[in-house]
């Protein structure tokens, strides 16, 4: 199942997210940056690990985990997080863990898309990614 993730994805459509990182706290200016920057992000598997590399302009990043087990990440807007990802069906759901909070990535297909909604509280952010 994690084989449909297995690509590069390329950012086209974004819903919201300003929104969503403006709830998480996230200043201005590294919100203006995330507004207009387009993320390429690399999903493989390596083994029984799963690899997330998120590159742009504005920063990149790299996770690698194992399904069900929690992990240490360090996200963008730099907090340290303890995240999860697991498999509910067909999706990824990344959920992440700071400070009493939490914030959650679901990750599906679409059409041949990858669509990753995000919700922090009653928030809600889409982002639509497209095989590069």
């Amino acid at each position: 199942m994690v084989d449909a993730f297995c690509a590069t994805w390329k950012l086209v459509d974004s819903q919201n997210f300003d929104e969503y990182m403006k709830a998480l706290g996230v200043g201005l200016a590294i919100r203006k940056v995330g507004n207009v920057t387009k993320p390429t992000i690399i999903i493989s598997q390596e083994g029984d690990k799963i690899v997330v590399k998120t590159q742009s302009t504005f920063k990149n990043t790299e996770i690698s985990f194992k399904l069900g087990e929690e992990f240490d990440e360090n996200t963008p807007d730099d907090r340290n997080c303890k995240s999860t990802v697991s498999q509910d069906g067909d999706k990824l759901v990344h959920v992440q863990k700071w400070d009493g909070k939490e914030t959650t990535f679901i990750r599906e297909i679409k059409d041949g898309k990858m669509v990753m909604t995000v919700t922090f509280g009653d928030v809600q952010a889409v982002r639509t990614y497209e095989k590069a």
